[in-house]
């Protein structure tokens, strides 16, 4: 269970979240949605330890997140696989060797051989094993960085606007392949973005923001209803 407890954040003495109250179960399917800078990334942001909140805590199961140490820190990290909107692929290596870098960092290389190919044909991507990401589609581009973030089998998949750069085809994509890692991985899925193809496809719970703070928290909500008054 993921907890936010009162949770503020201020930011160079702006308040971006304010009083955020909500949990996610395991296995949940979460989108998070609104304008551009309601607090969508600084909440990822708090998740992924990268700030601490102003106020409140963020409760994994008993573990309070801020109060981790550096090392502990990084070990929760690796329960976490992060996706972006710009992909963040090293263009010098190949696609098989930009899943294998994640396992390469952390000392796990003797898993390269059997868990890359496992994750390259969950993609759909082994036929473009040997190829650079120059080369790539923005789909396949994105596909690569969602094998990576599922290198250490991680608990929960965070996608910052995964499909902000895709065409509608490649969104309908990505959310299958969202589909397939929820059904079959039972993965927590928590993803903000402002794709209506995403939320169509996948149905997700809702927590809508607006001004840092929580508008709604929907497990059933129309496409209008979710999406309305957003830029």
């Amino acid at each position: 269970m993921l907890e936010f407890q009162n949770v503020s954040l201020s930011l160079q003495k702006k308040e971006v979240l304010k009083n955020l109250n909500f949990s996610i179960t395991p296995g949940e399917m979460v989108a998070i949605l609104g304008a551009s800078g309601t607090g969508k990334t600084s909440i990822f942001r708090l998740l992924l330890g990268e700030q601490k909140p102003t106020l409140g805590s963020i409760q994994l199961d008993t573990i309070a997140l801020e109060k981790l140490s550096a090392s502990n820190l990084q070990k929760y990290r690796r329960q976490i696989g992060v996706v972006f909107q710009d992909f963040q692929l090293l263009p010098q290596k190949t696609v098989f060797e930009n899943v294998a870098f994640a396992l390469e960092v952390c000392g796990a290389e003797d898993k390269i051989a059997h868990k890359v190919p496992e994750l390259l044909k969950l993609v759909d991507l082994w036929g473009k094993r040997d190829q650079f990401p120059s080369t790539l589609s923005g789909g396949e581009k994105q596909r690569t960085a969602i094998a990576r973030a599922l290198v250490h089998n991680p608990k929960m998949l965070i996608a910052d606007e995964a499909t902000g750069n895709l065409d509608p085809q490649n969104s309908k994509d990505i959310a299958s392949l969202f589909q397939t890692l929820h059904r079959e991985k039972k993965i927590t899925i928590l993803f903000a973005t402002h794709d209506p193809i995403l939320v169509d496809a996948l149905h997700p719970r809702v927590i809508r923001l607006e001004g840092g703070r929580i508008l709604f928290d929907k497990k059933e909500t129309t496409l209008q209803e979710a999406f309305r008054g957003m830029a």
